[in-house]
């Protein structure tokens, strides 16, 4: 099929891929009177009286906002927020469809910091989380964490931790076929942007002890005088060893390879120089930093890509519908890493160790048993780590 195709004529056709169904029926005088005016009035003064009765009394208990400023959509880069709502009601439609939670795509005409996070801000009381998507770095960075000090409804920047968690159970899988631990293996990341950095933070999290890197110019260092101010924090906690040296240096030795940066960037070469039964995870899209059939030949153990149309997928889709599930039924305040972390370990969970193979160490997207899985997992660990309020 040819996709791009066959998917403008049916959007043409759909005219937006979600719409706005009513709870309520107002088929007579008596239920417009309800639902309406003026019995509607007393909803809003118990509302007035106690904020957090709008869980309760409105839809605002599954409802999040999907925003962008269309700045990094897909593989399409700068594009505008218009261009992005494609995407956008997308998302909106894989929250419910995997999860049963109402979303609602934002797109805002806006790329500065302040503006966006003021947006966000003020119509925060409208929803129970917010979904951060197709930011460019380094500014998703700032916004997700000024909106984390600034609101008390979950933020969730999706390109960052959704890619993250997903990874992270691909690891702990594959961790077991190879039989080697966590804490014992040399990581390679190679792209330093939003996905590279949350990725490294959830594996520093889970017991990682040595991970290299990579931006452009090679492995990142808290001593390079050059280095960029998006790097700062990410250096001071990966590199321990202040390692010099390009990717290719970095991957010598190296026990796993996680790719979130550029096409085939990685040799069948550099394939060969890791470690025996080599974990590799590229995840570039569409095309990989090195295609599966390329880093098998190289002796590869496990391939991981992003893409749907090779053994394990790295595929948020796995993650977010279930973390925000879990979230909004305990109406949580954040999406901590304890969460992220034990979403990871749900998802890896549903493969059980009899079904554990080299080709299959994450669950399809159509699982339908994992976004209950993470709901649970995320809902237990808010509560854990006292971000739940009810």
């Amino acid at each position: 099929m040819d996709y791009a195709k066959e998917s403008l004529k049916k959007h043409y056709e759909w005219k937006g891929k979600i719409e706005v169904v009513p709870r309520a029926d107002v088929k007579t005088t008596e239920q417009l009177s309800l639902a309406y005016t003026p019995g509607v009035a007393q909803p809003c003064l118990e509302i007035k009286d106690d904020i957090n009765k709008s869980y309760d009394l409105t839809r605002r208990w599954n409802l999040i906002a999907v925003v962008t400023d269309g700045s990094a959509v897909l593989g399409l880069g700068d594009i505008g927020p218009e261009a992005g709502m494609p995407v956008m009601e997308g998302k909106c439609v894989l929250f419910k469809a995997f999860a049963d939670v109402d979303a609602f795509p934002l797109c805002i005409k806006s790329q500065n910091v302040d503006e966006i996070v003021n947006t966000i801000k003020l119509i925060s009381g409208s929803f129970g989380g917010i979904n951060l998507e197709d930011i460019a770095s380094p500014r998703c960075f700032e916004i997700e964490r000024r909106l984390k000090e600034e609101t008390d409804i979950p933020i969730f920047h999706d390109d960052q931790h959704g890619t993250a968690v997903v990874a992270l159970a691909a690891i702990i899988n594959a961790l077991k076929i190879v039989k080697k631990d966590l804490q014992d293996c040399k990581i390679v990341l190679a792209g330093a942007g939003a996905a590279g950095q949350a990725i490294a933070l959830l594996l520093l999290k889970l017991g990682a002890q040595e991970i290299l890197l990579c931006g452009r110019n090679g492995i990142i260092s808290s001593d390079d005088p050059n280095i960029k101010p998006a790097h700062v924090d990410i250096s001071k906690v990966t590199n321990r060893g202040r390692v010099k040296g390009t990717l290719a240096e970095a991957l010598v030795d190296a026990d796993i390879f996680l790719g979130v940066s550029a096409p085939g960037i990685v040799t069948k070469e550099m394939i060969q120089m890791m470690k025996e039964d080599p974990i590799v995870l590229a995840m570039s899209n569409p095309v990989p930093e090195i295609w599966p059939e390329d880093a098998i030949a190289a002796g590869a153990k496990i391939v991981g890509t992003g893409r749907s149309d090779f053994p394990n997928q790295i595929n948020n889709v796995l993650a977010f519908p279930g973390i925000f599930r879990g979230a909004l039924d305990v109406r949580a305040s954040d999406i901590n890493d304890e969460m992220k972390v034990e979403a990871a370990k749900a998802i890896a969970s549903i493969v059980s160790d009899e079904e554990l193979t080299p080709e299959y160490i994450i669950p399809k997207a159509f699982d339908l048993r994992v976004g209950k899985a993470v709901a649970k997992a995320v809902a237990e660990a808010a509560r854990a780590t006292g971000v739940a309020r009810i």
